[in-house]
């Protein structure tokens, strides 16, 4: 569909001929398949920024051609895609197809979500990954250009487990955190989700129940739904997750392993304690429930390094560790990686196999060398001041205006503030309006399905200007309630 800003003003045409004629153009071409509910009037009139009015015009006159059919709590629907479709074979109905399909679809809050970061316009006040400007885009040439020669290098696939090299520098890399593991015990993924994709299919049952944190992360992303698991919430409190339920839950729900993001909690922000870690590990070993550590915001503390990771405390093989390059170097980048017990690694590796053939050779050789090369170490430190410029100017912000809307905790690394609304206020309605303002927030609902009093803000995306400008804007909205 085109653009806007492609549409031919200075034409005789009419605008809603040239929207007839694009739409049909999409039916006939099979881009809109027989059966296909296309998007409503309003979403129509956005898209191609124009008067409802002139999208009805457009709708009515695919009615009469018989390309569109509206029906009754369904919206309008694709019913013939050329002229004598009538004396023809029916089409394929790849409708039926999508509905099929085993993985699950997005919420459609998250759909929007997605949809809507693709604005440039947007202020983005709850994304999760480092600004444009945070991004060493430059250094990242210079990784290329300042290869020895005698550097390992290639453009094809990496043996299953991920480059060796790379994984050997992660071996002394983790070891600088207090785990203690060899390149045998380290698998290189495509980011941290395709490490939980990995897990659902090479390690779970059909029907397990994964426990995890309430709110969490997990539940904005369907991998282990899709593979046929059931979650189970446990909840938090300000040390991070309550250990005292989790032997009744896990035996409650026969649950398989547990899934925990113990640094900087995404979206709450919580850095679990050192003593909820010890009473986490010392529990999940006594019920012999595993545990997926998603280690992912670690290295960005701000004053104080966190307690030592689930992984180095354990001594029985528990704990399968997930890192990332995403939240620091680039989410472009698709780097990852799993620690764990040797067995349970090759299994993971066989099943990567199976699935891509391996994860970027030229990404797994420039994280490499930022690794070898001492500059990862240099640039976290940048980064980090550069987060704890944007939180505290965060937490100022929110002094000053969302004084008696909301309360929030002062986050200690990550990219979260778990902002919590003190006034009761229709959530999914302030997103809807934040939207036609131009602000893209991220709801709490999106981390816990029956939450309706939080937004998780992040400072790590949006400009300093735009900071200022969207949390002000966003009490303006709030406040109307």
């Amino acid at each position: 569909m085109r653009s806007p800003s492609e549409w031919d003003t200075s034409s005789r045409i009419p605008l809603y001929q040239q929207i007839y004629e694009d739409m049909k153009d999409k039916i006939m071409s099979g881009e809109w398949p027989v059966g296909t509910r296309i998007p409503s009037q309003r979403q129509l009139a956005a898209q191609f920024a124009v008067n409802r009015s002139t999208v009805i015009y457009a709708l009515d006159e695919l009615i009469a051609d018989g390309l569109l059919e509206a029906r009754v709590g369904k919206g309008t629907v694709v019913v013939n895609n050329t002229w004598n479709a009538l004396a023809a074979e029916p089409p394929p109905d790849w409708n039926h197809y999508v509905q099929s399909g085993s993985y699950q679809p997005n919420i459609q809050i998250i759909q929007q979500i997605n949809d809507a970061e693709t604005n440039d316009r947007m202020i983005r006040l709850g994304t999760g990954e480092l600004s444009p400007e945070l991004l060493p885009a430059q250094k990242m040439k210079e990784i290329f250009s300042e290869t020895e020669a005698d550097e390992p290098f290639t453009l094809g696939y990496s043996e299953p487990k991920g480059s060796l090299r790379l994984r050997e520098v992660l071996s002394e890399h983790l070891r600088a955190r207090g785990i203690e593991t060899s390149p045998a015990g380290i698998m290189i993924v495509s980011g941290g989700l395709q490490a939980l994709q990995l897990i659902s299919l090479g390690l779970l049952h059909r029907g397990s129940t994964v426990l995890l944190e309430t709110p969490s992360y997990l539940n904005s992303v369907h991998v282990f739904q899709s593979a046929g698991m059931s979650l189970q919430g446990v909840p938090m409190d300000d040390h991070g997750i309550r250990t005292d339920t989790l032997a009744r839950l896990k035996r409650q729900h026969n649950a398989a392993l547990l899934y925990t993001i113990p640094s900087f909690h995404n979206p709450t922000g919580i850095l679990m304690t050192a003593e909820r870690r010890k009473a986490l590990l010392q529990v999940c070993t006594q019920e012999r429930l595993p545990i997926i550590e998603d280690d992912v915001y670690r290295d960005l503390w701000f004053d104080e390094a966190p307690p030592p990771p689930l992984k180095a405390l354990d001594r029985q093989g528990m704990v399968l560790h997930i890192g990332s390059m995403s939240k620091t170097l680039g989410p472009g980048l698709r780097i990852g990686w799993i620690a764990g017990p040797e067995p349970v690694i090759n299994r993971l590796a066989d099943i990567k196999m199976q699935t891509d053939y391996g994860s970027s050779s030229l990404s797994q050789f420039a994280v490499a060398r930022w690794l070898a090369t001492g500059q990862y170490e240099q640039h976290l430190i940048e980064i980090r001041a550069a987060l704890k410029q944007r939180r505290d100017l965060v937490l100022n912000l929110l002094e000053q205006h969302f004084q008696g809307l909301a309360s929030w905790t002062v986050p200690q690394g990550g990219f979260y503030i778990w902002l919590h609304l003190m006034k009761k206020t229709p959530i999914r309605h302030l997103f809807e309006q934040a939207l036609k303002e131009g602000l893209l927030l991220n709801p709490g609902q999106v981390y816990d399905r029956q939450d309706r009093q939080h937004l998780r803000l992040s400072y790590a995306y949006a400009s300093l200007e735009q900071l200022e400008f969207g949390l002000q804007r966003l009490a303006d909205l709030i406040q109307k309630y």
